[in-house]
């Protein structure tokens, strides 16, 4: 605790002590360069009303389209080095499916019974499943990052934090765009769009496409395929209906298909069932046995109405549907031989409907209330081989089973949020979001005479359930402009993750998996500032914060014994115990001319669980929280040129960093990632107003880290996934 509140004090510390100059400056103004500019301002949504980024007391971070394709944001994924605290990446061997963790909160497991810990917000609607949430970035306005529980305004499933794509407006006159890019390791991809809209405005649409393909970065030896080609493609088409200037309608509708093949995972030590099979000097190459198979497909509609009822009130409906299906193989041994070969197919659809009421009557209080209501269901199947192939298959070793059943959800949710701007120097900030939630469960699992899955031979699991949750999420913010550059803030918010049911319960071997899962939560308390120095060409914010984790929620491998004697496992689902979580964040933007910009960023963690109970014992002091490096940041340095014919020219380099790091819950050392860092850099050239070239290259010092990977025990399996190797690319963009 110590630790935590010098945290919280040099962040308050921090703030206060640079606002006595400021006032300093106010009485008497610095000369300024005549050729300086000030940073750009970025419009946030981040309390679902529009603020600028620097008068929002929230940690957020936010990128426009501009900055976006400047510092080549390809997908959602390209975002870790660029925000404090964030972790996300790629899921196994998927190019599509998302794993995101902000401050050390999140959730690893992609199946459908488990709920992703950030919650991924597509122009307001919430998509409940990871599955193609790894978004392409294109016909993008901006990206936010919501860092910490954001339970009053977004509700459950944001316990971590939230990340929200927002694509662009519709236009009112004839726009559109085409971008073709060519690079290393077959790299081809397509976007364009296209929008206009009628002489009056009353009428407005657009189109929106992106086709993404690359070779992958290593094959499969055994079939002569390639592992993890992209072969992605998605679109969005939106029309809009505005017949007057207080009232609109908009119908969007998206779709993703990913034919990708599973990225390959390395081998890092010998499989202890086939000691002649080597690990591969590769990061990419595999010999696995199982079909190239890695089939997702998304899709999804929204209708948003919007409509200023009076001066002060402006409401706005959301009604959506969203569904996605998911066919792959997973290899986890990536051999010929059948030591643990899956294949999971998830299915899922959503509906959900929410209604805003904004209030402004342009004095000292404004806020946002609304209602919100959730009907869900995923289900699937997964079959697994375990020890399928000689000697053992012969020997009775063998093992094939199934995990199969569904989830449903129902949730109902009443939340405010109200500012009261108490003085020009003070303001309060009062949330609340009051959830009930019901989930409802079949689990069937069950083990079988042989690998085609017909013949049932014992029943580990078959049972259904229902789990109902009721929470008060609360948010209470204090904010001071201790001068016009500079705002403080304190807060005090919750969040929760809703509770359930193992999917891969089994009931024989271990009896309390097959009970309700208990929900986690989080109550955060946060120090921050908001400071813009030297006329508008410095940014610094600041954030501290001490988070209680109470119920964490844990994927983990478990073991026992078969009745021949060998060793089994299955994955359990189980609330762990406590922690907490201490951290100071800064974010920084210079532009110490007019040519120049400096920008980066710097995390620090310290978490620690207080309670790990583990058969009965208190095994705390020997674990650590995954996915939460203890350091980590990136600094980048961009100059632009004009040049005489109205283009410009400009160049970036950036570095980020990150020290040790568990992906999963075994703290495996052959999987934990060591600290690394990753070198970038880019070339921008506006040729002239319609015409953009842009030189991109990632991990320039090519290099070889983790992402994830598994350790399972029981079947000898340690094996690795990795980040991109070098990759550069030309990208030619034209605008009309």
């Amino acid at each position: 605790m110590k630790r935590t509140y010098m945290s919280l004090a040099i962040g308050m510390a921090f703030g206060v002590a640079c606002a006595a100059p400021v006032r300093a400056q106010q009485a008497e103004p610095p000369a300024q360069p005549a050729e300086a500019k000030k940073l750009e301002a970025v419009t946030v949504t981040a309390r679902k009303r529009e603020e600028t980024l620097q008068d929002v007391p929230i940690a957020v971070s936010a990128f426009t389209s501009a900055a976006l394709f400047k510092q080549n944001v390809q997908n959602l994924g390209d975002l870790q080095g660029k925000v404090p605290s964030l972790q996300v990446y790629a899921a196994r061997g998927s190019n599509t499916t998302m794993t995101a963790y902000i401050r050390g909160v999140g959730q690893a497991d992609p199946t459908w019974g488990f709920d992703p810990g950030v919650g991924i917000y597509l122009d307001d609607v919430y998509m409940a499943r990871p599955q193609g949430a790894l978004l392409d970035v294109f016909d993008v306005n901006r990206i936010e990052v919501l860092r910490g529980p954001q339970g009053s305004l977004y509700g459950k499933n944001t316990i971590g934090g939230a990340i929200k794509y927002v694509s662009n407006p519709l236009p009112t006159r004839f726009t559109g765009s085409a971008e073709a890019t060519v690079g290393t390791h077959g790299e081809k991809d397509i976007k364009a769009s296209l929008g206009g809209a009628t002489d009056d405005g009353v009428w407005r649409g657009r189109v929106a496409v992106s086709s993404a393909h690359n070779d992958g970065f290593g094959k499969n030896q055994l079939s002569d395929s390639r592992n993890g080609n992209k072969n992605t493609n998605a679109a969005r088409a939106s029309l809009g209906f505005f017949p007057s200037k207080d009232f609109s309608a908009q119908l969007t509708v998206d779709g993703l298909r990913d034919n990708s093949n599973p990225r390959g995972a390395k081998l890092l030590t010998t499989n202890k069932f086939y000691p002649t099979y080597q690990p591969l000097s590769s990061d990419f190459d595999t010999r696995g046995g199982m079909a190239q198979l890695n089939h997702t497909e998304m899709s999804g509609a929204a209708l948003t109405l919007s409509w200023i009822a009076s001066p002060v009130w402006t409401l706005k409906s959301i009604t959506a549907y969203r569904e996605s299906s998911t066919d792959t193989n997973i290899d986890f041994d990536t051999l010929p031989a059948k030591i643990a070969d899956v294949n999971a197919v998830y299915k899922d659809h959503q509906f959900s409907q929410e209604l805003q009421a904004n209030y402004d009557a342009g004095g000292s209080i404004h806020g946002v209330f609304g209602l919100y209501y959730f009907k869900g269901a995923a289900d699937g199947q997964i079959h697994n081989i375990f020890l399928g192939s000689p000697p053992y298959s012969t020997l009775g070793f063998a093992t094939y089973g199934s995990t199969g059943g569904s989830m449903g959800t129902k949730s109902i949710a009443g939340y405010g949020d109200l500012t009261w701007d108490i003085d020009p120097q003070w303001s309060l900030d009062l949330g609340l979001r009051l959830t009930q939630e019901k989930k409802s469960a079949v689990i069937q699992n069950y083990a079988f005479a042989d690998e085609t899955f017909t013949r049932r031979i014992a029943t580990a699991a078959d049972f259904s359930g229902a789990h109902t949750s009721r929470n008060a999420s609360p948010k209470v913010t204090l904010a001071w402009n201790a001068s016009e550059q500079v705002k403080l803030y304190a807060t005090y918010s919750a969040g929760f993750h809703s509770g359930g049911y193992n999917i891969r319960a089994n009931c024989v071997a271990i009896p309390q998996s097959c009970r309700p899962i208990s929900d986690e939560k989080v109550q955060s308390f946060e120090l921050g500032s908001k400071m813009s120095f030297l006329d508008g060409r410095l940014m610094l914010n600041t954030s501290a914060f001490h988070n209680i984790y109470s119920d964490i929620q844990l994927s983990v491998f478990t073991s026992y014994a078969l009745p021949n004697g060998s060793q089994g496992f299955f994955g359990d689902f189980t609330n762990a115990g406590k922690g907490h979580i201490d951290g100071l964040e800064e974010e920084f933007a210079w532009k110490p001319s007019e040519n120049w910009t400096v920008r980066g960023n710097l995390a620090y963690l310290h978490t620690k669980y207080t309670e790990f109970m583990s058969s009965g014992k208190n095994i705390a002091d020997t674990q650590r929280f995954t996915n939460a490096p203890k350091w980590s940041g990136g600094l980048g340095v961009e100059n632009n040129y004009p040049l005489a014919n109205g283009g410009s020219i400009g160049a970036r380099i950036n570095y980020t960093y990150q020290t040790s790091v568990y992906p999963e819950t075994t703290l495996s050392p052959l999987i934990m990632q060591r600290g690394y860092g990753l070198w970038n850099a880019g070339i921008v050239w506006e040729v002239n107003q319609p015409w953009t070239l842009s030189l991109q290259g990632t991990n320039l010092a090519n290099k070889s880290y983790r992402t994830t990977g598994y350790n399972i025990a029981a079947l000898g399996i340690v094996t690795g996934y990795y980040g991109a190797p070098r990759m550069v690319t030309l990208t030619a963009r034209y605008k009309f």
